[in-house]
């Protein structure tokens, strides 16, 4: 079977987001740029399935601008065998992606589809469950760990109890929780490699699909700034301010 892992382009999860002057969203301009953290996961882990020959090839898909080719080449440095971009500048929002993500399947016939379960910029966590949606295919999210086999791939998800094991009849979607695995360094050669490696382009129109955002955002805002912290002498203190000022104990 293939497998086809998306992976979203956002700003770097060290670097500090920074909101326009005018509210209307996140200030780009010079700001460095990665793959999604969980994305990186959902890639590892099915390179790691491919390298235990549970898969003959990884496909990773990235929609959006003509940018996103610099993701895509990290994941097929990564180990990907295949790249694919739905190239557009338009606004894209969950539905949309997993509407494009549909139409891509459609035409690779993955066997797996394994997704990061949220993304770092809008923290959406909507795209993995909705692609299953549309494809009616099982679903697992948040997945802690993932075996394949006669079919079927066992996952395991961490709840608000524990563990829960679902298993689900192949073809299915999973999404990647932080405890799957630890991504892979990638190494220059491999960079190098990855170049070589086919990097297809294509469009929404070419797909069938019409992208519209079905959400506005009306304003975004900094988080308030936090008070400073104070010292107390000791615990008696400690208790007479939690006691009497915060009034959090009684």
């Amino acid at each position: 079977m293939n497998i086809v892992v998306p992976v979203k382009r956002v700003v770097d999860y060290n670097v500090k987001v920074r909101v326009k002057s005018d509210g209307t969203g996140v200030d780009l301009a010079n700001v460095k740029m990665a793959m999604n953290p969980f994305d990186e996961i959902a890639v590892e882990e099915a390179v790691r399935l491919k390298e235990a020959g549970l898969a003959e090839a990884v496909v990773v898909v990235s929609c959006g601008a003509a940018a996103c080719q610099e993701t895509l080449r990290t994941a097929l440095a990564m180990g990907a065998d295949r790249a694919i971009l739905v190239q557009t500048d338009a606004e894209l929002q969950p539905l949309a992606v997993a509407r494009l993500l549909q139409a891509v399947c459609q035409q690779e016939s993955p066997g797996l589809v394994i997704c990061g379960k949220q993304a770092i910029d809008d923290d959406a966590g909507q795209t993995g469950q909705m692609l299953a949606a549309l494809l009616g295919w099982p679903q697992a999210t948040f997945a802690s760990q993932v075996a394949v086999a006669d079919g079927r791939a066992t996952v395991t998800r961490e709840v608000d109890g524990g563990l829960e094991t679902l298993e689900l009849t192949l073809p299915a979607v999973v999404t990647t929780d932080l405890r799957l695995n630890q991504p892979r360094y990638v190494t220059l050669p491999n960079i190098m490699k990855a170049k070589k490696k086919p990097l297809d382009i294509l469009t929404p129109e070419g797909l069938g699909v019409a992208v519209q955002a079905n959400l506005t955002v009306l304003q975004v805002s900094e988080p308030a700034a936090r008070s400073a912290g104070v010292r107390v002498a000791d615990a008696a203190q400690l208790l007479d301010r939690l006691k009497n000022e915060a009034k959090v104990i009684a």
